[in-house]
């Protein structure tokens, strides 16, 4: 089973609340994005090499899919939390900024931000260290674990768009890479900040199946640029496994 236990007073049951001020969320939803629920299970979905880790309530018989509401919402955009750069990233960004060179660009538009991911439970802690693109012209360390808005969106779309940072594109899946009898697998799950009101309840995965289609692709370029650029030391990763107190 998995459960993310998280205390009433987390910043995912106060965006959960704020969703719910002007979306329809289920009521599973809620409870699963609070860790509320004890009847989660994944579902694994291989779509052109890319495993899909489906969420899937076993009381209720019913999968956890996705959908953007964009334009309606752009809250991946208004609350941004970070946006680390793939080598790939970095070239573009350099041009479609009107740089010169990448140092300038680095050193103008990007801050330096520590990311930690809990995996597998809980158990596996991954932290990474990553260029990432400042979300405000003014942003510095201190402003690394808030909630920013995004400077390149403006009432008519990403300023941006389409040479956002790949992990924009990505949204709101996370990817992690695993080396199975000699080759790479990569897997990919679905990230809950509570700040999305796309995710529904369905019988089948037939309605996701197009869009899993679409994503499987720019999830596993993504996932090899992003290997790219921690062997070419544009960022680093370290992990750690979490032992349970006694």
């Amino acid at each position: 089973m998995i459960v993310y236990r998280l205390s009433s007073c987390s910043p995912i049951k106060k965006s959960m609340d704020e969703l719910l001020e002007k979306w329809d969320i289920p009521t599973e939803i809620y409870e699963l994005q609070l860790g509320q629920r004890t009847d989660v299970i994944e579902k694994a979905i291989n779509v052109n090499g890319v495993v899909f880790h489906i969420p899937y309530l076993t009381d209720k018989h019913l999968y956890v899919l996705w959908k953007c509401h964009w334009p309606d919402c752009h809250n991946c955009c208004e609350k941004q939390l970070k946006l680390p750069l793939v080598k790939e990233d970095i070239e573009t960004l350099t041009r479609k900024l009107g740089y010169t060179s990448e140092a300038e660009f680095v050193k103008n538009e990007t801050i330096i931000a520590t990311i930690n991911q809990r995996r597998h439970s809980g158990k596996l802690l991954t932290t990474l260290t990553m260029i990432s693109l400042k979300r405000k012209e003014e942003e510095t360390d201190q402003d690394a674990n808030s909630v920013i808005a995004c400077r390149f969106l403006n009432n008519t779309g990403c300023t941006l768009h389409p040479d956002k940072p790949s992990v924009c594109w990505i949204y709101p899946f996370v990817p992690s890479t695993v080396i199975d009898s000699g080759r790479v697998v990569v897997h990919a799950r679905f990230h809950f900040t509570g700040n999305c009101p796309g995710f529904y309840l369905d019988e089948t995965v037939n309605d996701m199946l197009p869009l899993l289609e679409e994503y499987s692709k720019k999830i596993f370029d993504y996932s090899m640029a992003f290997g790219r650029t921690l062997r070419e030391n544009y960022g680093c990763s370290s992990k750690m496994q979490i032992h349970p107190s006694s």
